[in-house]
């Protein structure tokens, strides 16, 4: 059972600080089902690599089997893919041999500890109850970007499908801590299994490896009953807890649509408002951007997650309506915020139709369900406020697909979904605004659907990521 991690920033030799493993020398660790090994197969200026090498004693396994009363058929015991394929078993090895960096904590390099770093993680052997789909729902959303692989079950008979096993690699610039902490939950949850018994404990334990990612995961239902060992008491338990960290109107009308669900799975599903949060804060963290702007902040539910995620150092919130800023201030606890905290944001009024200086130094800008509140004439006005004037490296734009009002069986045909929408287009009117601003301004633009994507209408919100092209 083998994972790897490496970073090609220099100074390289920082991962084997904040690993707290010496890169010269083979560690071994004695684990409850046998032994794992760290060492380094590269270790050079241009590269470093850290391997993890668990090796299953498969005695030690049956007798723990044995000890829960958990024998299943005779032959299973000794014929099986745990010593084999990464599962809760390398999860809680990582945990131990890796605590300190899961925890963030580094003293010879503090500053890399606290910063992201561009890493790349590898996985040859990932059970995956779910294929390479499952693996994207639940690594992408979180700035991870996915290459997994599935073979066939025999080559000789590709009639037989493809084997429930992957190859993974992934990319992605984040902080080793919140690279750790996502392997240690996915692990177990894409294999749909743990190889010890499930208690109210287990709880405590996702939330802290999810803090700051895990409220607001479009897949968090998924997630949670997986980890969980679809033990329903203590997934609602979970995610009552989660829910505390994210408090979304539930009344929204697009709340009352599926979002992402596993099908084998009867947890409910995900508020659409959460899974459209979760898709913006995938591109964002895709396009590495520090200096996030959120116009049309609204009440401040993605305000909240931009400031949950420490690769984001400034956060631009404004809104036209200063009742909606008053009330994104209470729900944001602005007096409560400590001073480093409140440093991070800067929320004030302003008017997407006319220029604001204020909004010319943003690395992206989100328009989150906002251009369809702005009447016709004027959004030429806001093309320029926003493309034009404050010209950030990433806009990312969303709003609702007229196409699936049909979906919503509350929703009388003919109306639109809110009573201040001005307007609701089909994914072919987003498509020609979005090529003309995109040719205009210099930037190159790909459309995105958010929630799940019917065949026949599309999803039920449209996204358009705008970046700009190198001069």
């Amino acid at each position: 059972m083998l994972l790897t991690i490496s970073t090609a920033r220099a100074p390289t030799s920082d991962l084997s600080f904040l690993l707290h493993k010496h890169p010269d020398r083979v560690q071994t660790f004695s684990q409850s089902v046998g032994q794992a090994h760290v060492f380094y197969p590269r270790a050079d200026p241009a590269r470093f690599t850290a391997a993890l090498l668990l090796e299953v004693d498969p005695i030690a396994l049956v007798r723990g089997r044995r000890a829960r009363g958990q024998d299943g058929f005779a032959l299973g015991q000794y014929v099986n893919d745990r010593p084999y394929a990464a599962s809760s078993m390398m999860a809680v090895v990582l945990k131990d041999v890796f605590r300190t960096a899961m925890n963030g904590q580094c003293d010879a390099r503090p500053e890399a500890a606290a910063a992201p770093l561009p890493l790349e993680i590898t996985i040859p052997a990932l059970p995956c109850r779910g294929g390479a789909d499952l693996a994207r729902r639940v690594f992408e959303p979180l700035g991870w970007r996915v290459q997994a692989t599935a073979s066939d079950l025999d080559p000789e008979f590709p009639d037989w499908g493809e084997s429930r096993y992957l190859s993974v690699h992934l990319a992605g610039e984040m902080r080793l801590k919140d690279a750790l902490n996502h392997l240690y939950v996915l692990l177990p949850v894409l294999d749909d299994a743990k190889h010890y018994w499930v208690t109210a404990a287990e709880i405590d334990k996702l939330i802290r490896a999810g803090e700051g990612w895990l409220a607001t995961h479009p897949a968090r239902p998924v997630i949670t009953s997986r980890y969980l060992a679809h033990r329903r008491e203590l997934t609602e338990s979970a995610l009552a807890r989660l829910a505390e960290a994210d408090d979304a109107d539930a009344g929204e009308i697009d709340n009352a649509l599926e979002g992402a669900r596993d099908l084998t799975s009867t947890e409910k599903p995900v508020p659409l408002s959460q899974v459209r949060r979760g898709a913006v804060l995938a591109a964002l963290r895709s396009s590495g951007a520090r200096r996030v702007g959120d116009l049309g902040c609204g009440e401040g539910a993605l305000v909240r997650d931009l400031l949950a995620d420490s690769a984001i150092e400034q956060v631009v919130a404004t809104d036209v309506s200063s009742r909606a800023l008053r009330t994104a201030a209470s729900k944001l606890r602005l007096d409560r915020m400590t001073e480093r905290q409140r440093a991070r944001l800067e929320i004030f009024q302003s008017s997407l139709t006319y220029r604001d200086d204020r909004l010319a130094r943003l690395d992206a800008a989100v328009l989150m369900e906002v251009i369809e509140h702005v009447d016709p004439p004027r959004l030429d006005a806001l093309e320029r406020a926003v493309f034009a004037h404050a010209a950030p490296g990433t806009v990312i734009v969303t709003t609702p697909n007229v196409e699936h009002n049909i979906r919503f069986e509350s929703l009388p045909a003919g109306t639109l979904r809110h009573a201040d929408h001005r307007f609701e287009w089909t994914r072919a009117q987003l498509r020609d605004w979005a090529s003309r601003v995109a040719a205009a301004h210099g930037y190159d633009v790909r459309y995105l659907p958010v929630g799940p994507d019917d065949p026949e209408v599309g999803p039920p919100t449209q996204m358009a990521v705008f970046t700009r092209k190198a001069a």
